[in-house]
């Protein structure tokens, strides 16, 4: 009958990391890199990999940290690169005075 018919969608492998963790991993990974002995306090897959297997002991792969990562809202960001000897009233004064002075104008 048309119930034959209907899709019936595989329902694929079952979840590793379980809803009640899932919602715990935000919180894990808000207290921050150097709170789970990481040097940097930059997140990446692989890290967010060991620190799930830590805590709950359950092995993803990085692609699949990053997919769930996604679904939870999260987004990859990337760091400014900075230089530590950086003086911002330097850069400041030199975009003020120094900028303009080079600065190409428009001809006439």
């Amino acid at each position: 009958g048309p119930g034959a018919l209907r899709a019936k969608p595989a329902p694929g492998r079952p979840p590793k990391l379980s809803s009640r963790h899932r919602a715990k991993l935000p919180e894990l990974l808000l207290r921050g890199a150097g709170a789970w002995g990481f040097e940097t306090d930059l997140w990446t897959t692989r890290r967010i990999a060991t620190v799930i297997q830590r805590e709950f002991r359950v092995r993803l792969h990085r692609a699949h940290v990053g997919r769930m990562l996604a679904e939870l809202g999260w987004s990859c960001q990337k760091p400014e690169r900075r230089a530590l000897e950086r003086n911002e009233a330097t850069i400041a004064r030199w975009k003020r005075y120094r900028w303009t002075a080079i600065k190409k104008t428009r001809s006439a």
